[in-house]
């Protein structure tokens, strides 16, 4: 999710639920190390939220899991799951499923310089190195270092031949092989990410691993989150499948409606310290999906109309949505 989860996005995603946890974009240890350490530590108070790290030197990712409990976070994600060229040519990401021990060093350090859970999102397995004994070896030896959470995106990567996005699509999903890590180590939390594209599928495969993460599923039509809180973290749902079709529609809308407004507030906020709108709009086009004047509202944010500046091509973009018109300009 690099450049998507920024701290505006994880602002808008909060608000679909106080119980869903949030990552970072991954950063690597040379840029916070190095880099504008404060920028990329930014958060709004969006807790739960966990900092992703790119890395591979136990000494720099020891120092930089310090600096990220100082600034409040609740968790250190370790990405051992990106197949960028980029990302292999600095020994980081999905390439580090080749090295096991080397992963598990770098926990190690992690977990002496700081209190934080210390978590890995990794692969199925790389280019030959894709059967089930070289995840289950990787998933022990990362596991005698301290590591008691594993977020498995649940395709292989081929690190030579497919981009990122082909990556993401081409290697077919195995959850399976995800489940059978879940009955092989019980006591560790294993969470499946890849493929996810609603809540009802969360509830189905949720009777196998610990946690579901979803991705670009929920970045690209977020209204599948609405009903996250009721489904998954109460016992009782709000909204009955004997609801009847209009019900349902008039709660959702509500619900983007409110969340509408307080993204409103925050926008104005972030103007008055100079931040542009579409830094933060850019995350919300998919707000109002399926919805009645979806489009002009995404056109609106993507292409500001003449005349509009400022919060006001933010209200702008709502008045093209039916039911909205208690929003002033």
């Amino acid at each position: 999710m690099l450049d998507w989860t920024d701290r505006h996005a994880r602002f808008f995603f909060r608000l679909f639920s106080p119980n869903i946890m949030l990552y970072t974009e991954m950063v690597t240890t040379g840029a916070l190390i190095h880099g504008p350490r404060e920028r990329l530590l930014a958060h709004n108070e969006e807790h739960p939220v966990a900092f992703q790290l790119g890395g591979s030197n136990p000494e720099d990712l020891a120092k930089c899991a310090s600096f990220i409990e100082d600034c409040g976070y609740n968790e250190v994600n370790l990405n051992v799951g990106c197949p960028s060229n980029r990302v292999q040519s600095g020994r980081f990401g999905a390439c580090l499923m080749a090295e096991p021990a080397l992963v598990a060093e770098c926990v190690s350090a992690m977990k002496e310089n700081t209190k934080l859970p210390v978590t890995i999102k990794c692969r199925l397995g790389i280019d030959q190195l894709d059967q089930y004994e070289h995840l289950s070896h990787f998933i022990s030896e990362v596991a005698s270092a301290g590591c008691n959470l594993f977020i498995i995106h649940a395709r292989k990567a081929w690190l030579n031949g497919l981009s990122p996005k082909e990556n993401r699509e081409i290697p077919p999903l195995n959850y399976d092989r995800v489940f059978q890590i879940k009955a092989d180590f019980p006591a560790l939390d294993i969470i499946l990410n890849g493929g996810i594209k609603s809540i009802k599928d969360c509830l189905m495969l949720l009777n196998h691993v610990d946690g579901i993460m979803m991705g670009r599923e929920a970045y690209q039509n977020p209204g599948i989150l609405l009903d996250v809180d009721e489904t998954l973290f109460t016992s009782t749902s709000t909204t009955t499948e004997t609801a009847c079709a209009h019900q349902q529609l008039q709660t959702s809308l509500a619900k983007r409606i409110k969340i509408a407004a307080l993204m409103g507030d925050y926008i104005e906020k972030e103007l008055d310290k100079g931040t542009p709108i579409k830094s933060i709009t850019r995350h919300t086009l998919g707000l109002f999906n399926q919805l009645p004047g979806a489009r002009s509202f995404r056109r609106v944010l993507s292409e500001p109309a003449k005349g509009a500046s400022g919060i006001d091509t933010w209200y702008t973009a709502l008045s093209c949505i039916a039911g909205t018109s208690e929003f002033k300009l």
